[in-house]
């Protein structure tokens, strides 16, 4: 497929026993990183996975999705239909090297795109998230997500101003956590020789806005003999970025019957296999 990257899956993966239909397949991914108003301390997570049935037509053969950062596969879920199996593996995204630091106001490339790692073609939906935590891992909910500044490409991919809640612009007054992405073109199923195609990268960095560092709050206190205390607080010291990706797949067989039963979405889908959100 012309503009799609192909690659060999690697070998090693796990299998799990599972009694779900393959109708689409998803998996979860995130990042957290540690804030102080100087710098940034990056955190490991472990990526999850869940499927969901739905009731348009199935088609009967395998269906898989796999999420690259960086040219590498971080984590992948594939149904086998023969043995009624789900092949899974997690990774890790957003990791620095050994000793090194998030910095405010740096921007740290960062490409996510999708893979094909199933037997049928398939149309491809990411959904982003990205928040604050406190230490306990509560959502800070009085913090702007505006301040994860993600950087999203506009090659085959459409975003879904009906369903995104995130700011996407120097003018949008949205402050919401989500972003909706759907590709634009079908992910052909693996081609002779076990070779994957690839979507083009739907991020391409990560950004944590230097003015976190301005955001403080202004408490006075006057005592009893007069006197007034002024204490400042920062706004997110000792707050933790997340960024999520969940990315699922649906089959192209009868697909706009199939993205409606799994999306809830109503589309459009051309001669050539372009979708169009309506």
């Amino acid at each position: 497929m012309e503009g799609k990257e192909a690659r060999r899956m690697s070998d090693g993966r796990k299998t799990k026993k599972s009694g779900l239909i393959p109708g689409t397949a998803v998996l979860f991914a995130s990042a957290i990183g540690l804030l102080s108003f100087s710098a940034i301390g990056s955190t490991r997570a472990a990526l999850t996975y869940y499927s969901e049935t739905y009731s348009a037509q199935i088609d009967v053969q395998s269906i898989g999705v796999s999420l690259v950062e960086n040219g590498n596969v971080v984590g992948y879920r594939d149904y086998t239909h023969a043995d009624n199996q789900w092949n899974q593996a997690s990774g890790q995204l957003l990791t620095l090297p050994e000793g090194e630091q998030w910095q405010i106001g740096r921007t740290y490339p960062e490409s996510l795109s999708v893979r094909n790692s199933g037997s049928i073609d398939e149309y491809v939906r990411v959904k982003l998230y990205k928040y604050w935590v406190d230490e306990n891992g509560s959502k800070l909910t009085h913090l702007s997500p505006a301040m994860i500044k993600l950087h999203i490409t506009n090659d085959h991919w459409i975003v879904d101003d009906k369903a995104t809640t995130a700011k996407m612009g120097e003018d949008d007054p949205r402050d919401g956590e989500m972003i909706v992405l759907y590709y634009d073109s079908p992910l052909p199923a693996a081609g002779e020789g076990g070779l994957f195609y690839e979507t083009e990268s739907f991020l391409d960095s990560v950004t944590i806005d230097s003015s976190v560092t301005e955001k403080v709050t202004e408490e006075r206190r006057v005592d009893a003999n007069g006197w007034t205390t002024v204490t400042m607080t920062y706004d997110y010291d000792g707050a933790s970025f997340v960024v999520e990706a969940e990315v699922d797949a649906v089959q192209t067989h009868n697909a706009q019957s199939a993205i409606k039963s799994a999306w809830g979405v109503d589309v459009e889908v051309g001669a050539d296999g372009t979708l169009r959100l309506r």
